[in-house]
């Protein structure tokens, strides 16, 4: 390219500078040959596919000389520059091409309008699928803020157990515990659950429910309290983790009303699973005991666990009836005793002295006085009927026992269903009290709490509860025989051992065709001292004790009331007198005969429920080894 160029680039050379010295000429023009003869050299290089490294100090030198080039010339080394030929004036278009050019210009200035439009629109159309994707601006789902009673709605709450395939269609709103999340693709399955009822909702990405949504549901932690809005419809097949199995919730809404804010120490389904095993229900009790795997690999959840988080246990749906029945027992004892006249009392359970004589009590300072916890309402309540005009009473209350019995039927402090009243002859009379009473708490148990009584058996089987019309009647003496035919050692004199007791009533099951009996004329020996000996037999006494399958749930007597009698019976029990001054100064102005008994609730619901284990049947079990929550 170079030497076909070097007789016009001496030319150049010549012409440009013309005014030079002619030793700056010779010397240019020595320069411009130099730079040809290097450009040959390296051309000729690169045909022959020489490496690189041969030519590039001949490139390098030929760049050099062009830089000296130009500072001997005052020129860039090369060819010379074209001139730029004048731009021809642009004839004045006609008025039918100016036509023509303006409706093009408009065509392209509408076609990029329409373009820009159209490049506007994606960009919405994407910036808002982003956004939905995100739930950016959605109110159907997300955190409720705290509810502070701020304000009042018109929003209606449905509950969960009154949803029915008639409400197909319907719009619902039901709040409860997210029990179970279940996130499927594209839809999440919730189980939503408050008190014994539960019910399935399903949420389907869709025009409607954002992706994000979905992910929100996905994502709440179980048993957060949230409210769930959506269409009942009818499920193809039933619902079988639900209770309402025929119905299910197509959600439309979904909020958090309070999120669940620490890790769960245990999983609900793992609460809420059968028994692997029937645990005994005699014998010591470690509480400690761990959480234990069935044949079926399942986790149970330990009773120690259960106890120590006992506000999510109590939620499972089997505690939910156990303790919905026990209330009901509370309903029914009260019913049936204010229909037979009896008057509702409250005693105090702060008392100086032991009320039933016995050492153990929960002794306090009562403002310099020593005094202690009541272990029954025993003495008020034979006040009250006998002595003060009332004649028929019951209480329910809290009964304190300072007993260090570790077993599965002794608490510390129980409930106490107690009642006492007047007599007119016997003592009968009180029994045929307490045997109506209980039928019509059986009765009534099993009539209203049909789904309860199924709850429970669900996760604790067991067998319904027989018992006869009348109630079962049988002696001490009578008892002591029984276990003795069968080959069991017990005295007539003898107090009856826990595991004897069992023994009876499987005696008595089979014999009698009942679970619900009980027996009179005990030792006087192991009665308290206010019972009023048996006028036959000294050694005996005019008491009684009822049993569910063969464990002792009321204890009672006919009460001394005679004044004389009982500073007798106490000096007998060694009972200091002053604790008791009050109580024997009540019988010193006339009162009546009378009995009565303690019935303790938590032991009646864990016998009729067949439960091994009373801690199942205490809202929060005080022992020996348990004080909290």
């Amino acid at each position: 390219h170079l030497v076909s160029h070097i007789p016009r680039l001496i030319s150049r050379y010549n012409y440009c500078n013309w005014n030079m010295s002619s030793e700056e000429n010779a010397e240019g023009a020595a320069i411009t040959a130099k730079i040809a003869e290097l450009g040959i050299k390296i051309k000729n290089a690169k045909a022959e596919k020489k490496p690189k490294e041969e030519w590039e100090p001949a490139l390098q030198e030929m760049l050099s000389l062009k830089a000296k080039y130009k500072t001997v010339s005052g020129n860039d080394f090369g060819p010379p520059k074209k001139e730029k030929k004048p731009e021809a004036q642009q004839q004045a278009p006609s008025e039918k091409n100016r036509a023509k050019n303006e409706a093009k210009a408009l065509a392209k200035k509408e076609k990029e309008e329409k373009k820009r439009k159209q490049r506007e629109e994606r960009e919405r159309l994407q910036r808002e699928k982003a956004e939905r994707s995100e739930g950016v601006g959605q109110t159907n789902f997300g955190d409720m803020p705290i509810v502070q009673s701020q304000v009042i709605t018109d929003k209606v709450w449905t509950p969960i157990e009154k949803l029915s395939p008639k409400m197909a269609g319907q719009t619902v709103l039901v709040r409860g515990h997210l029990q179970t999340i279940r996130a499927v693709g594209k839809c999440a399955f919730v189980l939503v659950r408050s008190t014994l009822f539960s019910v399935q909702g399903v949420c389907f990405e869709s025009k409607e429910i954002s992706p994000a949504m979905v992910k929100y549901i996905a994502k709440l932690p179980a048993e957060s309290i949230v409210d769930m809005k959506g269409t009942v419809t009818v499920p193809e097949s039933p619902v079988e983790s639900a209770t309402e199995k025929s119905v299910e919730i197509q959600i439309s809404e979904f909020h958090a009303v309070c999120k669940t804010m620490s890790e769960l120490p245990f999983q609900m389904e793992d609460a809420c699973r059968p028994d692997a095993t029937k645990e005994t229900d005699v014998g010591a009790y470690n509480e400690d005991d761990p959480e234990n795997v069935g044949e079926d690999g399942l986790v149970r959840v330990g009773q120690k666990m259960r106890l120590d988080y006992r506000w999510l246990d109590l939620r499972t749906p089997a505690n939910q009836s156990i303790f919905r029945i026990e209330s009901m027992v509370g309903c029914l004892f009260r019913e049936c005793l204010m229909k037979k006249d009896f008057v509702e009392i409250h005693t105090p359970k702060l008392i100086s002295g032991a009320s039933e004589g016995g050492a153990d009590v929960f002794t306090l300072d009562y403002f310099g006085q020593p005094a202690c916890l009541s272990m029954s309402p025993q003495l008020h309540k034979q006040i009250t009927a006998a002595s003060s005009g009332f004649e028929r009473v019951f209480e329910t209350g809290p009964v304190f026992r300072a007993e260090n019995s570790n077993t599965r039927r002794h608490l510390c402090e129980f409930t106490g269903f107690d009642l006492e009243m007047t007599i007119k002859e016997h003592y009968d009379e009180v029994l045929e009290v307490f045997s109506d009473l209980f039928i019509y708490i059986f009765d009534g148990i099993n009539e209203r709490c049909k789904a309860e009584l199924e709850r429970v058996r669900e996760q604790h089987p067991f067998e319904d509860l027989e018992y006869l019309r009348p109630t079962l009647k049988i002696t001490y003496a009578e008892g002591c025989a029984l276990l003795r035919e069968a080959g069991i050692e017990q005295d007539d004199y003898e107090d009856l051992s826990t595991e004897n007791e069992k023994k009876l009533g499987n005696i008595v099951k089979e014999k009698y065709k009942t679970d619900f009996f009980f027996m009179d004329k005990y030792p006087l020996s192991v009665r308290p001292f206010y019972t009023m000996p048996d006028p036959q037999n000294p050694k005996l006494s005019n008491s009684y004790d009822f049993f569910i399958r063969g464990q002792e749930i009321l204890s009672g007597a006919q009460r001394v009331h005679d004044p004389n009698l009982i500073i007798e019976r106490a000096k007998a029990w060694g009972i200091d007198l002053k604790d008791i001054e009050s109580y024997v100064d009540s019988f010193r102005h006339g009162s009546q005969p009378h009995g009565g008994g303690g019935i303790g609730l938590e032991r009646v619901i864990m016998l009729f429920l067949g439960l091994p284990n009373i801690r199942k049947s205490a809202w929060f079990p005080r022992t020996p080894n348990r004080i909290s929550p």
